[in-house]
């Protein structure tokens, strides 16, 4: 694609989110706690969609939620250093909510400018969380060594502490609070986390994985901003049992229509697309997701995309230029 090409593009879905919703854009309300989705895919693996992981910026506090594939680069992207994520907070152990993990810890521990973590890696996530990282730090045990003998790398700095979190407030730091709630991913994914961010007076929302979720809707009441996953597929599709299994663990636009008009939020953000399709039947797009959720909800919307920078304001939440 050349330059004439992407401005053409980047054009055509700015046209597609205005013309969904009406919401301020470029104000410089909310600077001090902003919400970027580095990664709004899901497993399959696209160019324009990495994989999930959101960053919160709130306050001197630098989250990140999930740590899909990809998630380094776009903190690169960002200009936001890699060893400058102060915790990272899991909502399920599915891998592509972590496969990123080992890059964001290791490579974060360098010494160079885009990495320098000074401290422990910090993780919070369900039971398991545990069992995973002390097994990377298995897997890795050669890399960790060798780097400590041939760079001099602190060990310190590549120290991993993990917390098995429950529901509830499961951090608390500079004004910043961070509370986990359950959702429903499915009978045999327990316990799978959305999570809530307060700071300041304002709150943003991160739904993880789940199905339609009444827990959800009342974790997220009073919320400005929510961001939620969505799946969705072709009617001709939906009797196939392979499509019918990933459907029923994931929220459909209809259905995430009805959380926004619940909850209702100063703006709704769309992530972690699991749009199913073949040859023959081709992924509905995300025009069609926005068409499917206004049968049940009117109110702002925004058809995320990878680092879309979102201002959580007192007044309003605004996507920042």
């Amino acid at each position: 694609m050349n330059g004439i090409q992407r401005v053409c593009a980047t054009a055509g879905v700015l046209a597609m989110l205005l013309a969904s919703h009406a919401w301020p854009q470029g104000a410089g309300e909310g600077d001090d706690f902003r919400v970027t989705p580095l990664g709004t895919g899901s497993p399959q693996p696209v160019i324009k969609r990495f994989g999930p992981g959101v960053l919160v910026q709130a306050g001197k506090e630098t989250l990140l939620i999930d740590c899909g594939r990809g998630v380094t680069q776009r903190l690169f992207q960002l200009g936001v250093k890699l060893g400058a994520v102060d915790a990272l907070f899991i909502t399920h152990l599915h891998s592509d909510h972590i496969v990123g993990i080992p890059d964001l810890w290791l490579t974060g521990w360098l010494e160079a400018n885009f990495a320098q973590r000074q401290g422990p890696f910090r993780v919070y996530g369900p039971a398991g969380t545990k069992n995973l990282m002390e097994n990377l730090e298995k897997a890795f045990e050669w890399d960790i060594r060798t780097r400590i003998a041939d760079q001099n790398l602190a060990k310190e700095n590549v120290a991993i502490v993990a917390n098995e979190i429950g529901t509830g407030a499961v951090y608390e730091r500079n004004g910043v609070k961070v509370t986990a709630f359950e959702v429903d991913h499915g009978e045999l994914i327990k316990p799978a986390f959305g999570f809530r961010v307060d700071y300041d007076g304002r709150s943003a929302v991160i739904s993880g994985d789940t199905r339609f979720s009444e827990n959800l809707i009342r974790n997220a009441t009073g919320a400005d901003l929510l961001v939620h996953q969505v799946a969705a597929a072709r009617e001709e599709l939906l009797k196939s049992p392979v499509y019918q299994v990933i459907l029923a663990h994931h929220t459909k636009p209809e259905e995430a229509g009805v959380v926004f008009a619940r909850v209702r939020p100063k703006l709704a953000v769309y992530y972690h697309f699991s749009l199913l399709g073949t040859p023959k039947a081709p992924p509905l797009t995300e025009k069609d997701v926005l068409e499917m959720t206004r049968k049940t909800y009117s109110g702002p919307l925004v058809a995320g995309e990878d680092l879309m920078i979102f201002r959580v304001g007192r007044s309003a939440v605004t996507l920042k230029p």
